[in-house]
């Protein structure tokens, strides 16, 4: 199928390799791709960061790592469905969070904040940064990181919003950790353009410049489709929400403050009428016992299975494919971005709004702030090695200003508050 479907282009690397014979047969270049993100320390570092609450707050709450990985194995079971390539999809859904900063999109706000003198901070466009500059594995013959050295097709795919700063439109709503969007998305930093226009040669100057690829959108829906759910689950699990006893006037003003302004009870009412009669929708409150831990985990796998299978029918009933690249576009069935918002929104009605919550975040964000402003008094002194290089080449103070930001956002939530504490 690769080689079918997938031109030279698409699996061309910004330095070339030769291919390595250490296992028979030879691994694909998008298999090698899956395994560089896998064994990324970025990867690692995941599992220490913010998803919707703190990841030292619970046992079972979900952090951005296991978050990564459930996003994973959506995309990849949905790409194998629509014919694309399952390694592209799910290398792209397994690093599309690498580049979010401690405490989610919390800290992005803050530091996108502090960096609008240096060209912003999107936690997005720091994915692309990480991936091809500050992970480093490749250098070219300049003597400068590469990053990864990944694939056209892969990087490609990791790019949600595929666009610069300057072509960013207005921020609305909130993110799915409750967090209002003042932060603008946007996919590309101005200082990695030659990295980003590589990775589009061919899309930019066409009708298809400002476009995901069809991997990308795979990638894009897997995260809204595990979230949704999982947020819910969560919630659920931890005693937030009982799915038998929906306030349903409450929770529906939040979908409507959060995520659809326009729709009427009548219309929410029905759409979570039709959720609650998938099998194994909770008829009492979560009480624990095995038995309910397997009816929950049932129902989460019926509703991806519900909200996947509607997307590659219209999919499938729009084009004749090939469903790869921008030969086709993936397409999401309103009814079913509906079902997604309504269990977005319970999970935000019940967990999100949480009076301890939101005080925590203005907490979080303080921290952040002081820690900027603290790495930036000390100077390289006070960074790790690879930043304090960056500082020491930059050659400005806004240069030495993105080595600081670059810091921070490597960094864990509980690294950060101990650096914070050791600095402050």
């Amino acid at each position: 199928m690769d080689a079918d479907l997938y031109d030279a282009a698409a699996r061309e690397r910004l330095v070339p390799e030769p291919p390595k014979r250490v296992a028979a047969p030879e691994r694909t270049a998008f298999e090698r791709d899956r395994a560089r993100v896998v064994h990324a320390a970025a990867s690692r570092r995941l599992a220490a960061k913010t998803q919707v609450v703190g990841p030292q707050t619970d046992d079972f709450v979900r952090n951005r790592l296991t978050h990564s990985l459930e996003v994973a194995q959506v995309a990849r079971d949905l790409a194998r469905a629509l014919g694309c390539q399952p390694d592209v999809c799910e290398t792209a859904a397994l690093a599309h969070d690498l580049g979010h900063p401690p405490f989610g999109h919390n800290g992005e706000r803050v530091l996108a904040e502090l960096s609008s003198g240096c060209g912003g901070f999107e936690g997005n466009a720091q994915t692309l940064r990480l991936l091809t500059r500050l992970e480093a594995k490749t250098f070219d013959p300049a003597g400068r990181s590469v990053g990864l050295n990944l694939t056209r097709a892969t990087l490609d795919a990791c790019t949600k919003y595929p666009w610069p700063r300057s072509a960013a439109s207005e921020p609305t709503g909130v993110h799915a950790d409750g967090s209002p969007r003042v932060v603008v998305k946007f996919g590309v930093y101005d200082d990695d353009r030659p990295v980003f226009d590589w990775m589009r040669a061919g899309v930019e100057g066409t009708a298809q410049e400002q476009a995901q690829c069809l991997e990308a959108q795979v990638m894009d829906l897997a995260d809204d489709v595990a979230y949704s759910v999982h947020d819910v689950e969560d919630g659920v699990v931890a005693g937030r929400i009982d799915l038998s006893r929906i306030d349903r006037p409450a929770a529906w003003q939040t979908v409507r403050d959060w995520y659809l302004p326009d729709a009427g009870d009548d219309l929410l009412d029905e759409v979570l009428d039709d959720l609650a009669a998938v099998a194994g929708w909770p008829e009492s409150a979560y009480d624990g016992t095995r038995r309910a831990q397997a009816a929950l985990k049932n129902l989460t796998s019926d509703l991806i299975g519900r909200f996947c299978g509607s997307a590659q029918e219209a999919t499938f009933a729009a084009s004749d494919g090939p469903f790869v690249r921008y030969a086709a576009s993936l397409v999401v069935p309103e009814r079913t971005r509906l079902e997604i918002a309504v269990l977005k929104g319970i999970a935000a009605h019940y967990v999100m709004r949480a009076d301890d919550r939101v005080a925590a975040m203005e907490r979080q964000r303080g921290l952040l702030a002081e820690l900027v402003a603290a790495l930036l008094e000390r100077g390289p002194d006070a960074l790790d090695r690879a930043f304090a290089d960056d500082w020491k080449e930059a050659p400005d103070d806004a240069g030495r200003r993105r080595a600081v930001i670059d810091q921070v956002a490597s960094l864990t939530d509980a690294s950060a508050v101990a650096r914070h504490a050791r600095l402050t």
